[in-house]
C-alpha cells in the first residue's frame, strides 16, 4: 500500500501549483487545490488502512545516488499513528480554507499559502515514512521552510515577520543538532538507513539521545525549548495554526519515539529526563495559557501543555523498558501515542473554532467577545466539544489517553525497585494539569460565548460559512468516536507499542490491564444522563421567553463592564504561579472609599524568550557595539599597530611550524 501513500504525497505537493498560473484576483485556483488535497488525503488514508490490514506490501526501496545508499520508505503501525491525523487535518484544512482564506479576499498571499500548505503536507507524509537519515532530513527541511512561509503569510505585519524569524532560528538550531545526531548514529550502526528496532546497545548512545532530545524537543515545543511556538501559532492563519499545532510539532515526538526504539537497554535517566520535561511543560504550559488574553496564543500554550502530557506517557514507557515492566511500557506508550492522535483532533478543532470567531469579530482578544453562543451556535458547539476533549473529561477522547497514562503511572508500584515507584508522581502532576486546563477553558468559553457582547463587533458577529463548519464536523465526530468506542483504536495502539518496545506478544490493551470497553460504556451512560436532564430542562422551560438577557444578579441595568475579564477571571490561579510567570500588573488599585475610574491591565511575557533570550541577545549586541567602537576608532596609528601585531603573530607561527 506504499504506492498509495506515495501518490498522496505527490498529489498534495502539487495541489498549490495550478493556482500559480491562474489569476491572482480570481478564485479558480483554490478549488482545484482543495480537490487535489482531498484526493491525496483519500489515497493516503486508503493506503494506511490497507497497509495496516496486511493487504499488499508496506515498503518501497529505490536506488538513490546520494550519501546514504537508497531511498527507503516504510509504513508500519508507528508511522500510521502519526499519519492518520496528518491526512485528516490536511483534508479538513483544505475545505476550511475555502471560507476562511478565500483568494478574492487575499489576492497577495492566497496562492503562496496554498503552495506551501501542499508542500508541508507532502513533507510530513515523506518524513513519517522515511527509513533513511538523508531522506528524513530532506523532508524535515522542506517541512521547516514551508512552515516558515505559512507563519509569514501576512508578511506585511511585523508580528508575523518576528514570529517567522524566531521560528527559523529555532528550527535550524534544532536541525544542526539532528545532523550531529544522525552522524553519530551512522558511526554506531554503520549505515544511514534506520537500524532495526532493539538492535543497538544504549551504552554508546548517550550523546545521540541528548542531541535527539534537544533537536526533536525544540520542534515539539517541550518547555523550555518552546520559544518559537506561541508566536508562530498566533501569527499564522487559523487553518495553518491547526496544521502546525495539531500535527507538525508531533514530528518531534515521532523522532523521539523512533530514536528510542533503536536501542534495547535503556538507562533509567533517559526516562527520567523525558518525564521531568513532561512535568515542566505540562504544568507551566497550562499556567501560561491561563494568563493569556489572545485566544490563539492561549491555544498555542495549550500545545506546550499537551506535548508535556505526551512526554509523561513516553517517559513512563521508557522507565518501563529500563526496569523490565511490560505493563508500564504498554500503558505509557499507548497513552502517549493515543494523545498524539487526540491532540491533533481537538487542537485542530479548537483552532478552527477560534478562526471562526476571529473571522466574525476581527479580533483575537478574548475580552472583545461575549455572547457569541447566540450569534454563532455551531461554532460554540464545536468549541465546547474541543474544550471538553482537551480538558480530559469523559466522554471525549482526551479522557481515554490521559486515563491510560494514569494507569501507567499507578503501575509503577509493580516494580521491585524503589526508584521506579517515584514514577507514580506523574499522576498528581497530570491531575494538576487537567484541573488547570479545565479552569482555562471555563474562562475562555464563559467570556467568549456567554454573557453579553463586549464590543460592537461581537454584537454583529455572524456564523461561519458552511465549508468552515463542514471542516470542523469530522474532527468533533472523531473526538466523540474515540471517547465512546476506545476499543476500536486499541489494536493499532497495541501493534505500535509492541513494535516500539520489541516485545511482540507481551501484554494486551484489554481488561484487566485497561478495560476500555467498560470506560466506553460509562461514556454512553453519561451521554444518556445528559440527554435525559436536557429533555427535562427543556420541558420545564417551555413557555419561557426565547430571547432574554443574561441574569445580572438583580441589577436593573447590566452592562458589559460588569462581566469578568480574562485577567480578573484567572487572577487567583495565575497568582499561584507568580514565581514562574512573573505577571506584570498595571493599574486597578482601589485607594479610596469612592475611587475614581481606574484601568487595569496585566501582561505575562514568556519567561524564556522575553525575559532570558531577548535581554541576553541585547546584552551581547551592546557588547559587540562597544567592542566595534573601540576597535574601529578612526586612528591610523592604531590600525598600523594591528597590522604590525598580525605580522608578528604570523611570523611566530611560521617559525614554530
Amino acid at each position: 500500500m506504499m504506492p498509495l501513500v506515495l501518490a498522496a504525497a505527490v498529489l498534495i505537493a502539487l495541489s498549490g501549483v495550478p493556482g500559480l498560473f491562474l489569476s491572482r484576483q480570481g478564485s479558480a485556483g483554490e478549488r482545484p487545490a482543495s480537490f487535489l488535497v482531498l484526493l491525496g488525503a483519500g489515497c493516503g488514508l486508503a493506503g494506511v488502512v490497507g497497509g495496516l490490514s496486511g493487504r499488499g506490501g508496506d515498503s518501497v526501496t529505490l536506488p538513490w545516488s546520494v550519501p546514504g545508499g537508497e531511498l527507503a520508505l516504510r509504513l508500519d503501525p508507528l508511522s500510521a499513528v502519526f499519519l492518520l491525523p496528518v491526512l485528516l487535518i490536511l483534508a479538513c484544512g483544505a475545505v476550511y480554507g475555502l471560507g476562511y482564506w478565500p483568494q478574492r479576499e487575499h489576492p497577495d498571499n492566497g496562492r503562496k499559502f496554498r503552495l506551501f500548505f501542499g508542500l508541508i503536507g507532502s513533507a510530513l507524509i515523506t518524513l513519517l515514512t522515511a527509513r533513511n537519515a538523508v531522506l528524513f532530513l530532506l523532508a524535515w527541511e522542506v517541512m521547516a521552510l514551508s512552515s516558515y512561509f505559512l507563519i509569514t503569510t501576512e508578511g506585511e505585519k511585523i508580528e508575523a515577520r518576528r514570529a517567522g524569524f524566531i521560528y527559523l532560528v529555532a528550527t535550524h538550531t534544532g536541525t544542526l543538532a539532528l545532523f550531529a545526531m544522525f552522524a553519530l548514529l551512522e558511526q554506531l550502526s554503520g549505515s544511514f538507513t534506520f537500524p532495526a528496532a532493539q538492535s543497538l546497545a544504549a551504552g554508546g548512545g548517550a550523546a545521540i539521545f541528548l542531541l535527539g532530545l534537544f533537536g526533536f524537543g525544540l520542534k515539539a515545543g517541550l518547555m523550555p525549548l518552546h520559544i518559537w511556538l506561541p508566536g508562530a501559532h498566533a501569527a499564522a492563519p487559523s487553518h495553518a495554526s491547526a496544521l502546525l499545532s495539531g500535527v507538525m510539532i508531533k514530528t518531534g515526538i515521532y523522532g523521539l519515539v523512533r530514536l528510542t526504539s533503536f536501542f534495547f537497554d535503556l538507562p533509567p535517566w533517559w526516562g527520567w529526563s523525558v518525564l521531568a520535561l513532561g512535568v515542566v511543560s505540562g504544568i507551566f504550559g497550562v499556567a501560561f495559557a491561563l494568563a493569556q488574553h489572545d485566544i490563539k496564543r492561549l491555544l498555542a500554550y495549550h500545545s506546550v501543555e499537551n506535548i508535556g502530557i505526551i512526554a509523561l506517557g513516553l517517559g513512563i514507557a521508557l522507565l518501563g523498558r529500563s526496569f523490565e515492566l511490560p505493563a508500564l511500557i504498554l500503558l505509557g506508550i499507548a497513552g502517549a501515542l493515543l494523545h498524539v492522535i487526540n491532540h491533533g483532533l481537538f487542537k485542530s478543532l479548537l483552532f478552527f473554532s477560534a478562526g471562526s470567531v476571529i473571522h466574525a469579530t476581527g479580533s483575537r482578544e478574548i475580552d472583545h467577545y461575549g455572547g457569541l453562543l447566540k450569534r454563532q451556535p455551531w461554532t460554540g458547539i464545536f468549541f465546547l466539544g474541543g474544550a471538553v476533549a482537551i480538558s480530559g473529561l469523559p466522554p471525549f477522547n482526551g479522557f481515554i489517553s490521559e486515563w491510560l497514562i494514569y494507569l501507567g503511572a499507578f503501575n509503577a508500584f509493580a516494580g521491585e525497585s524503589l526508584t521506579v515507584h517515584l514514577a507514580v508522581l506523574a499522576a498528581p502532576a497530570l491531575a494538576l494539569i487537567g484541573g488547570l486546563a479545565l479552569a482555562c477553558f471555563v474562562k475562555v468559553f464563559g467570556i467568549a460565548f456567554l454573557g453579553e457582547p463586549r464590543s460592537a463587533e461581537a454584537a454583529r458577529a455572524h456564523e461561519a460559512p458552511l465549508c468552515m463548519r463542514l471542516a470542523m464536523l469530522p474532527l468533533l465526530a472523531c473526538c466523540v468516536w474515540i471517547g465512546l468506542l476506545p476499543m476500536t483504536v486499541a489494536p493499532l495502539l497495541q501493534r505500535a507499542a509492541l513494535d516500539w518496545s520489541g516485545r511482540t506478544g507481551e501484554g494486551s490493551l484489554s481488561a484487566p490491564l485497561a478495560p476500555l470497553a467498560w470506560v466506553g460504556g460509562m461514556g454512553w451512560g453519561l451521554i444518556l444522563i445528559v440527554v435525559v436532564v436536557g429533555f427535562w430542562l427543556q420541558r420545564r422551560a417551555r413557555g419561557a421567553p426565547a430571547a432574554v438577557s443574561t441574569w445580572g444578579c438583580g441589577y436593573a441595568l447590566p452592562g458589559p463592564r460588569m462581566q469578568y475579564t480574562a485577567s480578573s477571571f484567572a487572577d487567583f490561579l495565575v497568582g499561584l504561579f507568580r514565581f514562574g510567570l512573573r505577571t506584570e500588573r498595571r493599574g486597578g488599585e482601589v485607594t479610596d472609599v469612592f475611587p475614581a475610574p481606574e484601568h487595569f491591565h496585566s501582561d505575562t511575557p514568556d519567561s524564556v524568550l522575553d525575559r532570558l533570550l531577548y535581554p541576553g541577545c541585547r546584552g551581547v549586541a551592546r557588547g559587540f557595539t562597544w567592542l566595534r567602537a573601540r576597535v574601529q576608532n578612526g586612528l591610523v596609528a592604531v590600525y598600523l599597530l594591528y597590522v604590525a601585531v598580525t605580522l608578528c603573530v604570523l611570523l611566530l607561527l611560521i617559525t614554530t611550524i
